[in-house]
């Protein structure tokens, strides 16, 4: 292809001249445009580092800001755990003032700590050594009002809770800002101690600003108007830096000003750096900024789908079920496991739920039950009602019918606003049958020691039966040989009628004895009635007198009248009553004299909850050794014993809701005392199963151990 030719230009002799003044204006404006356009680049690189290190000295200060506040929040409940453990000690105890000193020597904080009583008055005080004690320009009782709102507030949510702040006014005329942290002490439900602790707010933010922080900044409280409750630091703000932090503490919600001693940033030294590396690094800079924003970027992504992925294996790993649902009930997630659980399958479970359409494993027989309760349930969240799991009933695919646990909380969206429920649901199906299987052979355990009772007892039952039956025999003969006398003898009919009386009688015994046993070995099912006390020692003592006979012992009832009444298993608590008076009875047998072996029975209210009973003998106690054993399954100190007595009797005791336990020796090295308790009827709020409350004077009831439980003496003669 022929080369294309461009013409050369005219000769600068041909050129006409552009006019001189197009020239200088042309200049002019080139140059204009130059000078602007570095004014408008060195302006805006001297803003930019201007807002940089301004932006740079805020991000110092705020991070001290977030530095101090964690300090702080933290040095507030690091002792907890040691205040705690002065709580739970007497004021009696002589080491309470000891720990309370070394806990305020090890906490600046803490200024002063007071033990208080139920009704909230001061039993004991100690006050820190490095500071001058507290409310001695004021008293105490002037300046606890916040105290007291702080403790009532505790005492209703059963926490510890801080108390606003207010000043204490201290010699020379100074004060302090403290704050005070009221933790009640809960027995069974009841308070029964405060431990009330007073912060100082200034030493608390001294111990929470480091020494390089102290000398660049000044920290500070400050209430919401702005007014300094509490300052450190070694120098002044200069006000141009501030950060504000909220320290959140139980009950009281404190802001943190952290005010930075540096000022205006200078413009000299950045403007030089400014002028000389920003023209040239700029595109660079621009091109660095831009690939490190895409990087970032790239990772970000990266690092979401790594997280979405992770917890979707997490979700389809899990054997728990997860189910969401909105506001309106309406199903809007499951999990792999939730569909295994009720055999749906994903796509049959999303979008049901609200009315009229009933998730498909709800029961249809439970159906307006379940709505109820999740009205309800709705109901009492608005309220702002804590969150607990509750016991339900599912239907699987199959169509059957399985108990589950279900644990729902509100589920929030990324404003903090409710937009449905969150649940974890779990078959406790196995759970149950376990459960059901372990009180199967629980009943059967308990079954054979009944049994073993009466089988160590057929001697006596032998012994006890021979009595009446030879009486029977006795009178039978005799009214045999009356019956062969004269007819004529008037007194022959009477005398007939007395012996048949007596056989009567004897036989009425003999199967009293007989019914006893029966009652006491017949196997019922487990149902809990409101029974009296002397009805249930009425039950067993037929059965104690038979083995207190054999060893000579006494029977002694010290039974509160009128004779309180409980809630219980009667044929399990007539089992643990006869297993701790044979246990007493034998341990008297071999070591104390006849006119010493006493069993005392005594029965008596511990509160209007609870019902006592104890079990006292004059036996020689129990060796330190085996009292920790004692109630240790199959733990024997008899050759013939199973070892199953004292723990079937606690295990019985403690199904009930009651404590069981023992005081061994009871007085002069001697003597052992089985107590436990069990429910009264109709209980109403009262202390623990063992606490002890003043008692009316006893009425003692003296058994013979001769006696049946009729009143009368072996030999059927009436006792008086």
């Amino acid at each position: 292809m022929p080369r294309s030719t461009i013409p050369p230009p005219p000769p600068a002799a041909c050129r006409a001249p552009a006019p001189q003044g197009w020239r200088r204006w042309r200049r002019a404006l080139l140059w204009g445009a130059l000078v602007s356009l570095l004014l408008v680049a060195q302006t805006l690189l001297v803003l930019l580092t201007l807002s940089y290190e301004a932006s740079k000295a805020q991000e110092q200060v705020e991070l001290a800001a977030a530095e101090v506040a964690a300090r702080a929040k933290q040095l507030a409940g690091r002792d907890l755990q040691g205040l705690q453990g002065l709580l739970w000690q007497s004021a009696q105890d002589p080491r309470w003032r000891d720990d309370a000193i070394e806990l305020l020597r090890r906490t600046r904080p803490l200024l002063r700590l007071e033990l208080r009583d139920e009704h909230r008055e001061v039993r004991e005080a100690v006050n820190s050594r490095y500071t001058a004690p507290l409310f001695t320009q004021i008293g105490r009782e002037q300046l606890q009002l916040e105290t007291e709102l702080a403790c009532a507030a505790a005492l209703r949510h059963g926490s510890q809770l801080y108390s606003r702040s207010y000043f204490v006014p201290m010699p020379g005329g100074e004060g302090l800002e403290v704050i005070d942290l009221c933790l009640p002490q809960l027995r069974a439900g009841e308070v029964s101690a405060f431990l009330v602790a007073t912060v100082g707010l200034r030493q608390l933010l001294e111990e929470s600003v480091t020494p390089e922080l102290a000398r660049s900044n000044e920290m500070s409280f400050v209430e919401g108007d702005g007014t300094r409750l509490a300052r450190t630091g070694l120098t002044r703000g200069a006000g141009f830096y501030i950060a504000e932090r909220v320290v959140d503490l139980p009950g009281l919600t404190l802001q943190l000003r952290v005010d930075s001693a540096a000022g205006q940033p200078k413009l000299i030294p950045n403007l030089a750096t400014a002028l000389v590396m920003g023209l040239s690094l700029a595109l660079f800079a621009v091109v660095l900024l831009l690939a490190r924003d895409g990087r970032r970027r790239a990772f970000a992504e990266h690092a979401l789908a790594e997280s979405l992925s992770f917890r979707q294996a997490m979700e389809n790993s899990l054997i728990t079920g997860l189910r969401a649902r909105d506001m309106d009930g309406r199903i809007t997630y499951v999990n792999p496991a939730f569909c295994n659980l009720v055999g749906f399958d994903r796509e049959e479970l999303l979008g049901r739920g609200a009315p009229p359409q009933t998730p498909p494993y709800w029961p249809p027989e439970f159906v307006d039950e379940y709505w109820r309760r999740h009205r309800g349930r709705s109901a009492r969240w608005e309220a702002g009602q804590e969150r607990q799991g509750f016991e339900t009933v599912f239907m699987r695919k199959s169509g059957e019918r399985f108990p589950v646990m279900i644990f729902e909380a509100p589920l929030k969206n990324s404003l903090g606003q409710q937009a449905g429920w969150m649940s974890a649901v779990l078959d406790v199906s196995a759970q149950r049958k376990m459960e059901e299987l372990s009180r199967q052979q629980q009943e059967r355990l308990q079954a054979t020691a009944r049994l073993a009772t009466v089988g160590e007892m057929a001697s006596l039952l032998s012994h006890e039966l021979n009595q009446p039956l030879a009486a029977i025999a006795s009178y039978a003969t005799a009214s045999l040989n009356l019956m062969t006398r004269e007819a004529d003898d008037p007194q022959t009919p009477t005398m007939v009628r007395q012996a048949v009386t007596r056989i009567a009688e004897q036989a009425e015994r003999a199967g009293r004895v007989i019914k006893s046993v029966h009652d006491f070995v017949r196997r019922r099912e487990q149902a809990r009635e409101v029974i009296g006390a002397d009805q249930l020692l009425d039950a067993v003592l037929p059965l104690v007198r038979l083995q207190a006979r054999k060893s000579g012992a006494r029977i002694d009832l010290d039974l509160e009248q009128p004779a309180p009444r409980l809630r219980c298993d009667r044929t399990m608590v007539e089992q643990v009553l006869l297993n701790l008076t044979r246990n007493g009875i034998q341990a008297m047998d071999p070591a104390t004299s006849l006119a010493e072996r006493v069993l005392l029975l005594r029965v008596r209210r511990n509160g209007p909850r609870w019902v006592g009973f104890s079990i006292i003998d004059q036996g020689p106690g129990i060796p330190p050794g085996v009292a920790k054993q004692l109630f240790t399954p199959f733990f024997t100190t008899r050759s013939e014993g199973m070892g199953l007595g004292l723990s079937l009797c606690r295990t019985v005791i403690e199904q009930h809701g009651g404590a069981m336990d023992f005081i061994s020796p009871v007085a002069e090295g001697r003597g052992t005392e089985f107590r436990f308790t069990l429910p009264a009827d109709n209980p109403q709020q009262g202390g623990g199963p063992l606490a002890a409350v003043p008692q009316a004077p006893p009425q003692v009831q003296e058994t013979d151990p001769d006696a049946t439980d009729d009143g009368q003496a072996a030999d059927g003669v009436p006792r008086r």
